[in-house]
């Protein structure tokens, strides 16, 4: 193995591990924040600083950070896809329901990214391990909500429809990771995260002054310190980690992230934020772990993939792998 290819694997070692710990982390960030903020204006506060401090540095770095046209509008569309449907609905969501909840039920985003792109965008397709994942999932998903489903608690029923709210957010985040997988812009893809998170982060910020959101914030230390992490470990580094990722390896590989994700949000819910975890949240979390590893170790290429010229079979499986 080369130097180059040493240097690659190793970043791709630590964009996986902030993809898992630091996003882990972030659930348990959002649900302090919004304690005393509205999500809108969480979402503007930590995508303005964070896609200024982006760019700042891509400017420092001597980086081209000008766009044309066409690439503001893209960019705006996946901003808005992954961090206003994606990220803005959940910490709506983390009003109602705890956090290690949250992030269980957005472990089906690989299932969506499976849907989509064997159904609707026809690049792939699923086996029979693939289809069991799906059912699996949806099985997992069911055990999960159970309680919601069956109680006719008032406070129930809003964290159902809270639940149902997240699984519109796992799905525009997919939609927003495949349209950025596939389109590309005359930046690098430093810049382009930049420009993502500042121009989602104006949306979010007119959402809140439409909503009448933007006087309600508390601005308390707790507060102060959750939207720091959210700007630092969220999404300068994590954020950043998953727009790289989705440039070298798969969709389906990037997905992956759902399986340690959930584990880790879990964990510190319980741990600082007293949340509760019973038997259907453990019983539902392994269904859907589960069927998630089926979904994502399954897919299946509709087209034959040409043989590895000799220059290409000498490169580790990772890099093979990327499309």
């Amino acid at each position: 193995m080369t130097a180059a290819q040493k240097q690659h694997r190793t970043r791709l070692i630590v964009a996986f591990a902030a993809l898992y710990i630091l996003w882990g982390s972030t659930f348990m960030a959002i649900a302090v924040a919004v304690r005393h903020m509205p999500p809108t204006m969480m979402g503007a506060t930590r995508f303005l600083i964070s896609g200024a401090l982006m760019l700042g540095w891509c400017l420092l770095m001597g980086r081209k950070i000008r766009i044309n046209f066409r690439d503001l509008w893209l960019l705006t569309l996946i901003g808005v896809l992954l961090l206003t449907g994606g990220n803005v609905v959940v910490g709506w969501a983390e009003k109602y329901v705890p956090s290690g909840l949250a992030a269980l039920i957005l472990a089906v985003t690989p299932i969506w990214v499976a849907i989509i792109e064997a159904w609707i965008l026809k690049s792939d397709r699923l086996s029979r391990r693939g289809v069991i994942g799906l059912v699996l999932g949806t099985l997992g998903l069911g055990v999960l909500l159970w309680p919601k489903l069956v109680s006719g608690a008032a406070l129930d029923r809003q964290q159902l429809w809270a639940a149902l709210a997240l699984m519109f957010a796992a799905l525009s985040w997919t939609s927003g990771s495949l349209v950025s997988k596939r389109t590309q812009v005359s930046v690098d893809i430093f810049a382009a995260t930049g420009w993502q998170m500042l121009l989602a982060g104006f949306v979010n910020l007119g959402l809140a002054a439409a909503l009448g959101d933007v006087g309600k914030v508390e601005w308390v230390t707790e507060g102060v310190i959750a939207i720091a992490y959210l700007v630092v470990g969220g999404s300068l580094f994590g954020f950043t980690a998953y727009i790289w990722l989705l440039e070298h390896v798969p969709t389906a590989k990037v997905a992956t992230y759902a399986y340690i994700n959930p584990m880790v949000a879990v964990f510190l819910g319980w741990l600082f934020l007293n949340e509760r975890v019973d038997g259907f949240i453990l019983a539902g979390s392994a269904v859907i772990v589960a069927g998630v590893v089926l979904v994502t170790t399954s897919k299946v290429k509709k087209m034959e993939t040409p043989a590895p010229r000799a220059k290409d079979a000498e490169l580790p499986a990772c890099e093979v792998a990327g499309d």
